[in-house]
């Protein structure tokens, strides 16, 4: 900015633009030279200052800069008398964007940042919503229940016959007892034309829902009446995905009971729960081997298995597989209504469900944006993967699984998801490059923001990567140990200069 190697007269650096004509200025006269000098110095000093500091703005995640979350007040401010957030929710998703949301409004927010409820909604259309996606979840937990029902009988006749299961892989082996597949398929076929039931007051507790089964006994005796659920409209239940519910069933039970407790000191309403309704809740879905935890523990993982299991029904084509319950735990932990809880792990299935697909496409293209985005902001650091044959990323793959959230801790994660999330609800909702750019956030909005959070995590490291690994092995176990290390403030300041600088690029390529 300035040439410092010229000087004036009194050993005062001049700007190569414009110090020399304030000099000539001032030539004249020492006292005015004095004055003149003193002010070009403060348009120096805040000339420097400016450049420091205003350059990081162009971040909303700059920690120079970082404000507190999404308040309260804050939150109420945002919506009109009829209960609808101003300008579509573009000042929302903002602020929601730059500084997160404060862990007391979450169970509010979620909904609006994962497409359970429309930015444009009324609270009148929101309460009809909530009421009908209720009822839409507590018919899928009948049908998990009656499927639960008829595994078990099923199990029971052919114990001998039990599928192979490969936890670690996540992979599904289905049966091949010919009748096994038959009483599983019966009961889903005799589940697809059930009949809508009365309106009824309904509960998350499973305690309560175990009530219900009467009231099923009942709704069969009623004239058939097809219900489709949600998900039929773009996926169809095919038999293999009938057959393997029941195996889905009992790897969701393993899985649940193995979730991370580390949730527990932010939900304190969980140290309210009595052993006797953890275990009533457990029995209420078939959850064993759990003695071993605390009640708060067992009521967390029995609700973990629920909504599991309406998913896989809702969503037959994925089902289940290891890793999803990574996902729900942090959902489940800050929404205590199940039906929710659902409807919300539903929204951020939308786009994480392509993670467990058989075919891994979807982790496969995710994978090649990472490689991308290290190829085109680090050369050296790839040509170095290129020589340990690591250039397709591999060893982020279960950071890109499961979104980071094993690399980082319960509350870092829910930033990090809060922020992602309001990228992909503006890009659904139609805000772009432009609203963001009024505020110095030069960032687009892109589905793709964690790819280049985990792109910032490799290039972190790219000088351990480059001197000190000679495997991919090696660098993979530096991916897995990160667990605790990062600061996802600055993983994010990072991420926004990758998209800012490789944003279009990196899309026009695909």
């Amino acid at each position: 900015m300035f040439n410092t190697g010229s000087n004036s007269p009194h050993g005062i650096p001049l700007s190569s633009g414009g110090g020399g004509f304030w000099w000539a200025l001032a030539a004249p006269n020492s006292t005015t030279a004095l004055a003149v000098t003193a002010l070009a110095g403060i348009a120096v000093f805040v000339t420097v200052f400016c450049a420091t500091s205003w350059g990081h703005l162009k971040s909303p995640w700059s920690r120079r800069i970082k404000k507190h979350a999404l308040t309260p007040r804050q939150w109420r401010r945002l919506f009109t008398s009829d209960g609808k957030l101003h300008d579509g929710g573009v000042k929302f998703l903002k602020k929601v964007r730059s500084v997160g949301v404060d862990p007391s409004i979450r169970a509010e927010v979620w909904p609006f940042l994962l497409g359970v409820y429309d930015l444009n909604s009324s609270k009148e259309e929101r309460d009809t919503i909530r009421t009908q996606k209720r009822k839409e979840y507590e018919k899928l937990r009948r049908q998990c229940r009656r499927l639960l029902k008829h595994s078990n009988e099923s199990f029971k006749l052919n114990e001998s016959s039990k599928p192979s299961i490969n936890i670690d892989s996540g992979s599904l082996v289905q049966y091949t007892d010919s009748s096994s597949f038959e009483d599983v398929v019966s009961a889903r076929e005799s589940l697809s034309s059930e009949e809508r039931s009365p309106d009824v007051e309904y509960s998350d507790d499973p305690c309560i829902t175990l009530l219900e089964e009467g009231q099923e006994k009942n709704e069969r005796d009623e004239p058939s009446k097809e219900f489709i659920s949600p998900s039929r409209t773009e996926l169809h239940l095919s038999a293999p995905a009938a057959e393997n519910f029941a195996t889905w069933q009992r790897i969701i039970r393993v899985d649940a009971v193995r979730d991370n407790s580390e949730w527990i000191p932010y939900f304190q309403s969980y140290a309210s729960v009595s052993e006797d309704r953890a275990c009533c809740s457990a029995e209420a879905v078939g959850l064993k081997d759990y003695e071993h935890l605390e009640p708060c523990q067992i009521f967390h993982a029995a609700r973990l298995v629920a909504i599991l299991e309406a998913y896989a029904l809702y969503d037959p084509e994925i089902g289940y597989c290891q890793g999803m319950s990574d996902l729900l735990s942090p959902i489940v932990t800050v929404i205590t209504e199940d039906h929710e809880a659902f409807w919300c792990f539903v929204g951020f299935m939308k786009k994480a469900r392509h993670n467990f697909r058989l075919d891994e496409v979807g982790i496969r293209r995710q994978l090649n944006i990472v490689s991308k985005i290290i190829k085109c902001k680090d050369s050296h650091l790839f040509r170095h993967l290129e020589k340990l044959q690591a250039e397709d990323c591999f060893f982020v793959y279960r950071m890109v699984v499961v979104l980071f959230r094993r690399e980082l801790t319960f509350e870092q994660t829910t930033c990090l998801w809060e922020v992602m999330w309001a990228d992909q609800a503006a890009i659904r909702a139609g805000i772009g490059k432009s609203a963001w750019s009024r505020i110095r956030q030069r960032a687009p909005p892109t589905d793709d923001l964690l790819l280049y959070a985990i792109a910032a995590s490799v290039l972190q490291r790219r000088k351990l990567i480059i001197e000190k690994y000679n495997s991919m092995d090696e660098i993979l176990r530096e991916c897995n140990s990160m667990a605790g290390q990062l600061n996802v403030w600055k993983l994010l300041d990072d991420a926004h200069d990758l998209v800012v600088n490789l944003h279009d690029k990196i899309e026009a390529s695909f």
